[in-house]
C-alpha cells in the first residue's frame, strides 16, 4: 500500500480537511493514476451530509477524476504510462450478472462499486474518491479521455455528461426531434450541449428570465419560462422528450402537459419524494415519466468520444483544494456556473 494526500469530511456534515489515505498496491488488472482534476458534484455534498443515509465516515468525495496513468498491471493492454484517463462514479461491479453483461454496470445486480463510500474489496473498509492525489482502479472501469479536450473542462463529464447524455442517447434524440430541458445548472448546461449537438431544436425550460442569454450561448434555440402561463400553454402537447434537471423535490404536472402523445419526459435530478402527480397528464396522451442514472462504462466512452469529435466539455470555475469548503456553500446556493473543479497540483 501507498500513502497519498487527500481531504476529507470527519463526521456528518464537518467541514473537508487534510487527511492521509491508503491506495492498494498495483495488480495484475489495475491501472494507477496520477489525478490532475477533479469535480465537485452536488452528490459530493449530500455524502458528506449523509443526506441519503448510510454515509461512511471519512468521506474522501470525488467521483468526475481525469488524471494521466502512472503505473499499470500485466494483465493491461489498453492503457499505458502518460494516458490521459478518466474514473467516474463507479470503481467495480461483479460483471457477470445480466445486468453487467448489457454493459449496464450502474446497475449491476450485486451492487456497483462506488468510486467513494462503498465497500472496499481489496483493502477493507470503504472506498475513498477523487478528492486525493492518485487513485488506482481496475482496467475495465477507467476511460480513455480525448487529448483535443481541455482536461480540467473534460472532468465534469465522468458524471454531469454522462448523466445527461445517457437519457439522450437511450431514447435516440436525433434531428428532427424537440427536445425541453428543464433547470440550467450543472446538469442542465450539459443537456443542452448534447441535445444541440445530437441536431434537436432544444428549448430551455427555467423559471429564471435571467438565464436566456446563457441558455442561448449554449446551444438552446429557445428558452421558455415555466412560470408564464400563456408561454407554457403555446408550447403545450409540441415536446418529443424533456429531460429534467431539478435537483429537488416538486411539481411535475406542468411539465408533463408539454409532452406530445408518446413522448417522456426523464427524470435525472430529483432522488427524494416528487409532489403528487395527477393521472390523468399521463393517461391523455400514453405519456411516460422515467428515470436514468449516469450510464454504462461502455457508454460513458461513447459519451467521451462524442464531445471530443463536438469538442464538448463542462463550463467550470477551476478552485484550490483548500477553497472546497467555500465551493460547498457556494453550490448549495447554486453560485456557481456550472461545475467546479478542483486543481489537485493545489493539493500540497
Amino acid at each position: 500500500m501507498s500513502e497519498v494526500k487527500a481531504y476529507a469530511a470527519p463526521k456528518q456534515s464537518a467541514d473537508l480537511e487534510p487527511k492521509t489515505i491508503e491506495r492498494r498496491e498495483v495488480t495484475e488488472n489495475d491501472v494507477a493514476i496520477d489525478i490532475l482534476f477533479c469535480g465537485v458534484c452536488h452528490s459530493d455534498i449530500h455524502q458528506v451530509q449523509n443526506d441519503w443515509g448510510g454515509s461512511r465516515y471519512p468521506v474522501v468525495p470525488g467521483h468526475e477524476i481525469v488524471g494521466r496513468v502512472s503505473k499499470v498491471g500485466k494483465n493491461v493492454s489498453k492503457f499505458k504510462e502518460g494516458d490521459l484517463v478518466g474514473v467516474g462514479c463507479m470503481v467495480d461491479s461483479c460483471q457477470t450478472c445480466d445486468t453487467c453483461k448489457k454493459d449496464l454496470e450502474q446497475f449491476c445486480e450485486n451492487g456497483a462499486t462506488m468510486t467513494y463510500n462503498s465497500e472496499d474489496k481489496h483493502l477493507g473498509g470503504h472506498t475513498f474518491g477523487g478528492y486525493s492525489q492518485k487513485v488506482v482502479v481496475d482496467k475495465e472501469f477507467v476511460l480513455s479521455v480525448p487529448e483535443n479536450l481541455d482536461p480540467a473542462a473534460a472532468a465534469p463529464l465522468l458524471c454531469a455528461g454522462i448523466t445527461t447524455f445517457s437519457p439522450l442517447n437511450h431514447w435516440g434524440i436525433k434531428k428532427g426531434d424537440k427536445v425541453g430541458v428543464i433547470g440550467l445548472g450543472g446538469l442542465g448546461h450539459m443537456g443542452i450541449k448534447f441535445s444541440h449537438a445530437m441536431g434537436a431544436e432544444t428549448v430551455m425550460i427555467t423559471t429564471s428570465e435571467s438565464k436566456k442569454e446563457d441558455a442561448k450561448r449554449l446551444g438552446a434555440d429557445a428558452v421558455l419560462i415555466s412560470k408564464e402561463d400563456d408561454a407554457m400553454k403555446k408550447h403545450a402537447g409540441s415536446f418529443d422528450f424533456l429531460l429534467n434537471t431539478i435537483p429537488v423535490g416538486h411539481d411535475v404536472n406542468p411539465y408533463l402537459q408539454l409532452l406530445k402523445v408518446d413522448a417522456t419526459m426523464v427524470m435525472v435530478g430529483a432522488i427524494e419524494p416528487l409532489e403528487p402527480m395527477h393521472g390523468g397528464n399521463l393517461i391523455m396522451g400514453r405519456k411516460r415519466i422515467a428515470g436514468s442514472l449516469i450510464g454504462g462504462i461502455k457508454e460513458t466512452q461513447e459519451m467521451l468520444d462524442f464531445c471530443g469529435e463536438h469538442d464538448i466539455t463542462c463550463d467550470i470555475e477551476m478552485i484550490k483544494m483548500d477553497e472546497i469548503n467555500e465551493a460547498f456553500s457556494r453550490v448549495k446556493s447554486n453560485d456557481v456556473k456550472y461545475r467546479f473543479v478542483i486543481d489537485m497540483e493545489s493539493l500540497k
